[in-house]
């Protein structure tokens, strides 16, 4: 975190926010759109704060130095907050804080913060960062059920050097900051110069909305038995291979055609007393020794019969043949063996790997109620899934298991509607309780390209625990499924949960782009970015989650 210096200006603005609510009439200044089932999104305009208040009469303006802030009354209810500014590649150097007024009680939250989110992005020079339509953000926040909000921003200062080249101390004998703000809304005494804030600088208020049920065994991935790829190959091996001995079993009655032709030497005998007696012959001409002794009276007749015996032979011979060939080992295991439509090349991945794990129950976009109209039609895959990359959403810990799929929801909507990503950033999300969730869409056993580590989205996937956990302990239910969604998705792609390996940075705060960086393969993100993500005690585990995720794949 940055260190920020306190000001006179800080009490201002705090003295300007409690003024009654009525400052910003909400719903007159926001942008809102509206769907019953999938939620709404607000947008409120953060203005710059005069030592009298609110000044709503100076509109936000790209290099305006000025805190900003709003106070807003009578918002229809939302749920998670953040702030969101023009440009993703513009800098947010300024402290962020948040109030909320709970639905029914009426209670103020305490001012909370919002962190930085430049770190989880998509890649620098992506389609999706370098859309028109991309714009910057802080992480956001879970407030639960809230109909009211004040928020600031204040912008970060520094010292500058007076005629002797001496830094000016930004404080005064009494801890508050010397510098004094014009009617602009800039600091202009004092020594103290204050950051600049980007362009377009909005509160965004979101609605999670009521999910729809989903369609009948589509909620969730059921959990397969450990290591089920290998039994599956058994069963059709002997079903190929035991009806070939058959299939030589038809040509058998060819054998039974000498038995036509051994009985035509012994027929001849009595044709040869037909010459001594010549009458005998017409009046036998329609009995059946007239007919045989034609037919073995020279060697080439017989050859002439042959071929009328061949012709029954062939066409049965390919009827045992080609059905058992063909179709009679294949259709059989079908029934038994034919994997959910989802995970059709899951199958071929784990059986051609060396060590795989069991595949975790997975609820599915549909389980929690994505709305799949709002995101990005098509999807981005990598080649292959080098790197695990785990975080946590720095969304608060205040949310009950149950609530977890309306916290996806909004974060959801945050990341397409606000920050304008082309879907969910993160390809697996874990709340408290330890379920897994499906994030970006495209196949949970595919390679989908996310959002998740700036710099080193290709060939890695993302995994997100619903919470902040710098300071509080991850629960051991999120670990352990954390180890259990890696040792079977990376065991799809023949990873050593223990092992390491390289990635080539895209770009970033801690690696320059082109730099190929030995990373774990199951890795905090911190590692590839200079962030605190995924907070101190969670980091602390991913050793146990290697040595877990090891001994699922049977190392």
């Amino acid at each position: 975190m940055r260190a920020y210096l306190a000001s006179s200006i800080g009490v201002a603005c705090t003295a300007a926010l409690a003024l009654p609510l009525a400052l910003y009439p909400g719903p007159a200044h926001a942008r809102a759109e509206r769907a019953a089932t999938s939620g709404s999104t607000q947008s409120l305009p953060l203005l710059p704060l005069a030592s009298g208040g609110l000044d709503r009469g100076v509109a936000a303006s790209g290099g305006d130095t000025g805190d900003r802030g709003v106070a807003a009354p009578d918002v229809r209810p939302f749920s998670l907050v953040g702030v969101v500014w023009d440009r993703p590649s513009a800098d947010l150097r300024a402290r962020v804080q948040v109030r909320t007024r709970a639905v029914g009680s009426g209670e103020w939250s305490p001012w909370r913060e919002l962190l930085p989110y430049e770190d989880e992005a998509p890649d620098p020079g992506s389609p999706e960062r370098r859309s028109a339509r991309a714009h910057g953000g802080t992480a956001p926040l879970w407030v639960g059920d809230s109909d009211g909000v004040q928020a600031r921003v204040r912008a970060e200062r520094t010292a500058t050097a007076d005629a002797d080249g001496r830094a000016v101390a930004d404080e005064g004998a009494d801890g508050r900051a010397a510098a004094d703000e014009g009617a602009d809304g800039r600091a202009v005494a004092g020594g103290v110069r204050a950051a600049a804030l980007p362009a377009g600088l909005r509160l965004e208020l979101v609605d999670p909305g009521e999910a729809p049920a989903p369609p009948p065994g589509r909620g969730a991935l059921r959990a397969l038995p450990a290591h089920p790829v290998p039994p599956r190959p058994v069963p059709p091996r002997p079903a190929r291979t035991h009806p070939v001995p058959t299939r030589p079993a038809p040509p058998q009655p060819v054998p039974t055609r000498p038995v036509r032709t051994h009985p035509v030497p012994s027929r001849p005998a009595p044709p040869r007393s037909a010459p001594t007696h010549p009458a005998p012959t017409p009046g036998g001409a329609g009995a059946a020794p007239g007919a045989k002794p034609s037919a073995g009276s020279s060697s080439g007749k017989p050859s002439a019969g042959l071929p009328s015996g061949k012709p029954s032979p062939d066409p049965s011979s390919p009827r045992p043949s080609p059905s058992k060939t063909t179709a009679g080992p294949l259709p059989s295991p079908a029934p038994s063996t034919q994997p959910p439509s989802a995970l059709g090349a899951e199958v071929i991945k784990a059986s051609a790997a060396g060590h795989t794990a069991p595949r975790p129950r997975i609820i599915t976009r549909a389980g929690w109620g994505a709305d799949e109209k709002i995101r990005e039609k098509g999807h981005v895959y990598s080649k292959t899934v080098k790197v695990a990359f785990i975080h946590h959403t720095v969304t608060g810990n205040k949310y009950s298991c149950s609530q977890a799929p309306s916290v996806l929801r909004s974060i959801y909507r945050y990341h397409v509607k606000s920050l304008r990503w082309r879907d969910y950033g993160y390809n697996f999300t874990i709340d408290k309780c330890g379920k897994i969730y499906e994030g970006r869409s495209g196949g949970v056993a595919k390679a989908v390209r996310g959002a998740h580590t700036l710099g080193f989205n290709t060939n890695s996937m993302g995994v997100a625990v619903l919470g902040t956990f710098s300071t509080k302990k991850p629960p051991a239910k999120a670990v352990k499924a954390i180890a259990k969604l890696t040792a079977w998705k990376l065991g799809l792609f023949k990873r050593n949960p223990r092992g390491t390996t390289h990635l080539v940075s895209g770009g970033g705060n801690k690696y320059k782009k082109g730099t190929s960086v030995k990373l774990h393969v199951i890795a905090g993100h911190r590692d590839g970015f200079a962030t605190e993500c995924p907070g101190k005690r969670l980091y602390k585990k991913l050793g146990s989650v290697r040595k877990t995720a090891a001994r699922l794949q049977g190392r």
